[in-house]
């Protein structure tokens, strides 16, 4: 199967690459030069030190970038079976994309959104009616390289058989797929965002510190990581930009905390070359 995403982040260049080391030919575009040779330049990384032969075979992992390619046009994408559209959580990027890929991709293509809070529905308005039956979100989790979990999301208009054809897809390369209805923020963003949410206002009140908080949730709760060092990773801007769509959906449930907007506008979101919660727990 040929497969293509359009977007180079962190989450696309990886579901690409999942693509390729699952033997399927696979393009990778986006609309900077820069960022698609940044974007492979970290997939080689990640296949260097070996992230990636804990899930694959070892013959996989060193052929996948030879069945990897960057494109500059959507065009390329004309023959593809599958196409992920994973640009910024943003309805309008989002739904130029997919105006776009309308435009280039054979009737048959199935297209899926990685949007990890945006309704199905909504995104789909952007399609024709007679697209909409092979339209579907797909919602992946980072580090896609080693998350096996994939939201798979129908819309209202989204062709059942579409859907078990992508469930099985993903089952074919590595992934547990699991089927949730379309509701914003799906099922883990609203569990996950409820938590984190609740960790925030524990540090406002005062009642413990972010590395202490990360350490009781990995020892009482049994997490992998706390949830302090997992906002350092995905930043706490775009956890902020998720409540801010779930407050919006559900009401004050989902409200981001004070401390957490602060801290996002004194530039303490964490990511690359910035700092996070973790070694920076001071408030003032």
């Amino acid at each position: 199967m040929k497969a293509a995403v359009v977007g180079a982040g962190l989450m696309g260049a990886e579901i690409a690459l999942v693509f390729a080391l699952a033997g399927h030919e696979a393009l990778l575009h986006d609309r900077s030069d820069d960022a698609l040779a940044a974007a492979m330049a970290r997939l080689r990384t990640i296949l260097d030190k070996g992230v990636a032969r804990q899930f694959y075979a070892p013959e996989a992992a060193q052929a996948a970038l030879a069945r990897l390619q960057p494109v500059s046009t959507l065009g390329a994408m004309a023959d593809c079976a599958l196409v992920t559209e994973a640009v910024y959580e943003s309805i309008e990027a989002k739904a130029a994309v997919l105006c776009a890929l309308d435009n280039v991709c054979q009737p048959a293509c199935i297209i899926a959104s990685n949007t990890s809070t945006l309704p199905i529905a909504t995104l789909a308005v952007a399609l024709p009616l007679a697209r909409r039956a092979r339209f579907l979100g797909t919602h992946y989790f980072s580090p896609v390289s080693r998350m096996k979990l994939v939201e798979v999301v129908p819309g209202f208009a989204t062709d059942p058989a579409v859907l078990d054809a992508v469930v099985a897809v993903l089952t074919g390369i590595g992934k547990e797929p699991v089927p949730v209805r379309d509701v914003a923020g799906f099922a883990v963003n609203r569990m996950l965002h409820a938590l984190l949410i609740e960790a925030v206002k524990l540090v406002e009140e005062g009642v413990a510190t972010p590395a202490d908080l990360d350490l009781a949730c990995r020892l009482g709760l049994g997490h992998p990581i706390g949830p302090f060092a997992m906002m350092d990773i995905v930043t706490s801007d775009l956890c902020l930009q998720v409540q801010d769509i779930l407050h919006d959906a559900y009401g004050e449930r989902f409200r981001p905390p004070a401390l957490l907007k602060q801290r996002v506008a004194a530039g303490l979101g964490g990511g690359k070359g910035r700092a996070g919660w973790i070694g920076t727990d001071r408030n003032d």
